[in-house]
């Protein structure tokens, strides 16, 4: 008897009884395999023994293989049905859909994109609360700029870390003590600021701390719970997740606090993430096979979506120096670098931006702020999903990558440079939701990579190119506020962004590899 694992998808069958069953448990018949090849095709059928009776009347073998491979299709199509949650059966060569259950995997891919929701609406809080905090402080914007950063300092050492940990340990239990850790510093934060401005550093050290095994954590369970097809689309959603914490931060945020004080937004995020935890910490299991709720057929899918799990690796097995060798790596890390740079420039600046450029208000900022990340998180899933159909169509994961990572790098390139010229509120939103949109094409580039290049290691090369990208984020926020307060301007640093964009783009397009690199 062939095992579950074994039995590919087109050559997998249903009994009857099987295919009726409701529970959300249900068996897989064992297969009794004999391979046939009909139209150059290998296909397999149950037993030859049994049918023959059925098929009697047809006495041409060949006829009698085609007709059991065609109800074997049938059935294997059944199987990606029900593995999608939706059970269909057959009668009379019709389909009736008897019930739906929501598979596994979207459960966990929906609390991976709500996570990184809290994740990012807890930087933004503070990209808004900072606008009162340096007026009723006196802060310049040079010291906006730091205070700003002091998220990336703990960011900046936990990015390893969590790599390291999620690879070795799985993503369930990294994500859940992040998560915990980072709802803490969020609520302690308005505390801090009252207390003194080292306290206030501080706590915000921590949250980025935390923060920093988000993204590591989220790319190994993803890689172990989705099938090689589904991946970026599974990314798409979790990022989507991702830039809608912008959105919320930076709308929920000065209606809280006009009602009940600066306090209010950051107890309510960290509520949030406690009762995220609770849901969490049950239901959700590193690898889809040690999930209790999971049903075989969709197992089987994931499994059979894979060219296989590699085995965590052990902690002295570690190869940096190896990883730092080849071009591939410095390509995802580059590339890392770049992204955060822009990214980091837009999140922490942007509410400022419009207030110093077109002295609008806090609540109007806001609006024009959060417009391009919502955008971004509808386009972030328009890339994922399109590098699928990219693959499926038959173009090469290194070919896919690189159009992803290109149109993600030269697109807010173009914009930041129109953003230069423009004249009104209006048109600066406008520029800045193209470059958002175009940049959330990264996700399918870069950021799927990593898993390309090493699977087994994608965690930790993950926190190291991460490292070396909130480095960068950390140079070009400081230096944003320094321009600003030397030049009066944003359009040098603006520039100087683009600029690194395209030259990027460039090296990417020269190194960058979707093949298996590291073994």
């Amino acid at each position: 008897m062939a095992s579950l694992e074994s039995i590919p998808l087109s050559r997998a069958y249903l009994s009857p009884r099987a295919r009726c069953e409701k529970t959300r448990r249900r068996d897989l018949v064992g297969i009794k395999q004999l391979g046939a090849n009909y139209g150059g095709r290998r296909i397999g059928y149950l037993d030859l023994e049994q049918r023959k009776t059925e098929y009697s009347g047809e006495h041409n073998r060949g006829n009698a293989v085609r007709r059991i491979g065609q109800e074997v299709e049938r059935d294997g199509r059944r199987l990606k049905c029900r593995a999608e949650g939706i059970e269909v059966a057959t009668f009379g060569g019709g389909e009736e859909k008897v019930g739906f259950q929501v598979p596994e995997r979207m459960k966990v891919v929906a609390l991976l994109a709500f996570a990184m929701c809290l994740s990012n609406a807890g930087r933004v809080v503070m990209s808004v609360v900072i606008v009162p905090l340096a007026a009723q402080y006196g802060w310049s914007s040079s010291f906006l700029g730091i205070v700003q950063s002091s998220f990336l300092w703990g960011y900046l050492v936990s990015s390893v870390i969590g790599g390291v940990l999620a690879d070795r340990y799985g993503g369930k239990k990294v994500m859940g003590w992040g998560v915990a850790i980072w709802s803490l510093a969020t609520f302690l934060t308005p505390w801090a600021a009252q207390h003194s401005t080292a306290a206030l550093l501080a706590v915000r050290a921590l949250f980025g701390l935390a923060s920093g095994v988000a993204l590591p954590s989220m790319n190994t369970l993803l890689s172990r719970w989705f099938p090689g097809n589904e991946r970026a689309s599974a990314v798409g959603m979790s990022m989507a997740g991702f830039h809608m914490g912008n959105v919320t931060g930076l709308l929920v945020t000065p209606v809280i606090m006009s009602s009940v004080g600066i306090a209010g937004p950051f107890a309510l995020f960290a509520s949030l993430g406690l009762f995220w935890i609770s849901i969490w910490a049950p239901r959700v299991a590193n690898d889809p096979g040690e999930s209790p709720g999971i049903s075989e057929t969709e197992l089987l899918l994931i499994r059979r979506g894979k060219a296989g799990v590699p085995s965590p690796p052990r902690l002295g097995e570690l190869p940096l120096r190896r990883l730092l060798s080849k071009v591939p790596s410095w390509a995802v890390i580059f590339a890392n670098v770049t992204n955060n740079w822009g990214y980091f420039v837009l999140l922490s600046w942007m509410p400022v931006y419009f207030k110093i450029v077109f002295d609008v208000n806090l609540k109007q900022a806001a609006w024009f702020s959060a417009i391009p990340w919502g955008v971004m998180a509808m386009s972030g899933y328009v890339a994922g999903a399109a590098s699928d159909f990219l693959i499926k169509s038959g173009y090469s994961v290194t070919t896919t990558r690189k159009i992803m990572q290109s149109i993600g790098f030269i697109g807010p390139g173009v914009s930041l440079l129109c953003l230069n010229f423009a004249k009104t509120p209006k048109a600066a939103a406008v520029f800045l939701t193209v470059a958002l949109s175009l940049s959330s094409f990264s996700q399918a580039g870069f950021l799927l990579n990593m898993q390309d290049i090493a699977p087994q290691f994608a965690g930790f090369l993950h926190g190291i190119a991460n490292s070396f990208g909130t480095l960068a984020a950390i140079i070009s926020t400081i230096g944003t506020g320094y321009f600003v307060q030397w030049l009066g301007s944003f359009q040098t640093f603006l520039t100087v962004t683009a600029v690194l964009y395209f030259v990027t783009t460039i090296f990417w397009n020269l190194y960058a590899t979707g093949d298996q690199v590291f073994y």
